[in-house]
């Protein structure tokens, strides 16, 4: 008897989650393509096995052909009408006569096919029906309840909504997990922000997190051609990334004194898979996605671990020791590392163009790593950030050249910041020394003489050395202690170092506003 592979992938997630600026509708969104993967397919699930389903994709062998045609025919409609806005390209393998491997590549490139393939949208409406003020959409429900103003709101609007005020469960995975003894830190939905107010603090940064996990692609080429490898790989990696999000929250509530009693500064959007999005306090996104990365590779390598050694020594085996075991990685690693872009930005700046620009961040990062390392390397754990200062939306490389790079091609741009140390690269550790060390200078105006001297520099090198030297002249007559000299010197020999024609000073200074301005009471 035939079976066939099925495939599924969704796209549109982002465009769908970030469509809007409040709170209540992303988290409904996010809640809605977790269910997409998971609850919204097990109808059709039967008679067959799963294989992936995870991280917006769905790969599953059916035993029968009607079923796997029912699939075909009905699942994408109620994709996008649970979820409005989403799409979802499908492909089928029969597997007559292929190993699970053969068929999987097939697969993809079916998937690679149909994605081009532009469906027809489920919220298209007549040019003279009434439509909502904030989407464009044709409006489907009116919502006058507890006597507030009627709320005029499409499909996806309405949806988001919905659900998004009566679960948390994504909130639940990401913050306490569990473990054999059960929850690590108890968390009652009324913890949980449904309003960016409850995110801010003493001033209004907010951050959008997207971290990603390294060198997935050639795991799975390598390790993926066999089906119960796939699927038991999958489930892994799941579970790594949720217990990586786990420890981070428990770390950011210990070590940041965050009370859980009280509302949680911190809104998961997406978890899944090797991805993870967050919407958090702005002075908990530098901590939050180090601890993140930290703990992913502790907890690949726990989870994953050995099955990456298994796949080694079974080639080792195949080979008969004749030939080097084929490795995953060159230098021999069994475990993930992760990639995250950090876009600081105002409660009130579009939160589509901040996810944009965190995804943009998070690649730059990525790209950085995998030239430092070489193609067939584990990648390092790094992130890039950056404070968006003005409403000019634009993509990072442009922000790069207008604002980050001076007329002889200075850059202020000294992401990304490792996670360990590496050679010629910044640390996070770094980063936030250095910001500390600003911290304990007391209104001495070294903050002020080096804002200054950025600006000069951006536009004059020979001003801006004038600049620096009157500013070290300043402090060594200020100052009559030799340490308090020197310390003062060395903190703006760091600040305004320019080896490899990098400096670190315009994200120093950036990094330590947000987390020391204050504009709120």
């Amino acid at each position: 008897m035939s079976k066939y592979l099925y495939g599924a992938a969704v796209q549109g997630i982002q465009d769908f989650i970030f469509k809007t600026n409040k709170l209540r509708e992303i988290v409904g969104a996010s809640e809605l393509v977790e269910q997409i993967c998971t609850t919204a397919f097990d109808e059709f699930a039967q008679n067959g096995e799963s294989v992936v389903r995870a991280a917006g994709n769905i790969k599953f062998i059916f035993d029968k052909e009607s079923d796997c045609q029912r699939a075909v025919s009905e699942f994408p409609k109620k994709v996008m009408t649970k979820a409005p806005g989403i799409t979802i390209s499908q492909a089928v393998v029969n597997m007559d006569g292929k190993d699970f491997g053969t068929a999987v590549d097939e697969l993809e490139q079916r998937l690679k096919t149909q994605r081009n393939k532009v469906p027809q949208s489920v919220t298209l409406g007549l040019l003279g029906i009434k439509r909502t003020n904030n989407t464009g959409l044709p409006v489907t429900v009116i919502n006058d309840k507890d006597g507030k103003p009627q709320q005029y709101l499409d499909d996806a609007t309405s949806a988001k909504l919905d659900i998004g005020a009566r679960v948390w469960e994504l909130c639940r995975k990401s913050f306490v997990g569990k473990d054999e003894k059960g929850l690590y830190i108890p968390v009652r939905k009324e913890n949980i922000p449904y309003e960016l107010k409850y995110i801010t603090d003493k001033n209004d940064w907010i951050a959008i997190i997207h971290a990603d996990g390294n060198g997935l692609g050639k795991v799975i080429q390598k390790v993926g051609k066999k089906k119960d490898v796939l699927k038991k790989f999958s489930g892994k990696l799941d579970e790594a990334t949720t217990a990586a999000a786990n420890t981070t929250f428990k770390k950011i509530v210990e070590e940041h004194h965050i009370s859980t009693d009280g509302i949680i500064p911190i809104r998961p959007v997406v978890l899944d898979g090797d991805d993870m999005t967050v919407i958090i306090r702005g002075d908990l996104a530098i901590a939050y996605a180090k601890y993140f990365m930290e703990a992913f590779e502790k907890e690949t390598k726990d989870r994953i671990g050995g099955i990456l050694e298994a796949f080694e020594k079974e080639t080792e085996d195949r080979i008969g020791g004749i030939l080097k075991s084929e490795k995953v990685f060159d230098s021999g690693e069994n475990y993930l590392t992760a990639c995250a872009g950090i876009a600081f930005i105002k409660a009130s700046y579009p939160f589509y163009y901040g996810y944009q620009l965190a995804e943009e961040l998070c690649g730059q990062a990525k790209k950085d790593t995998k030239a430092l390392v070489g193609e067939n390397a584990l990648p390092k754990s790094c992130l890039m950030f950056h404070k968006v200062q003005d409403s000019f939306i634009t993509r990072y490389e442009d922000i790069v050249t207008r604002e980050l790079t001076a007329k002889d091609d200075l850059s202020f741009k000294a992401g990304p910041y490792y996670l360990k140390e590496t050679q010629d690269k910044f640390t996070i550790e770094q980063l936030t020394s250095y910001s500390e060390k600003l911290d304990n200078e007391n209104g001495d105006g070294i903050r002020s003489g080096i804002r200054n001297w950025i600006s000069l520099r951006l536009k004059n090198k020979e001003i801006a050395d004038q600049r620096k030297r009157r500013m070290l002249q300043i402090f060594f007559k200020i100052f009559h202690e030799q340490d308090e000299k020197a310390n003062k010197q060395d903190i703006i020999s760091k600040l305004t170092n320019e080896d490899n024609n990098v400096c670190i000073a315009y994200d120093v200074l950036a990094y330590h506003t947000i987390m020391n301005q204050k504009t709120n009471e």
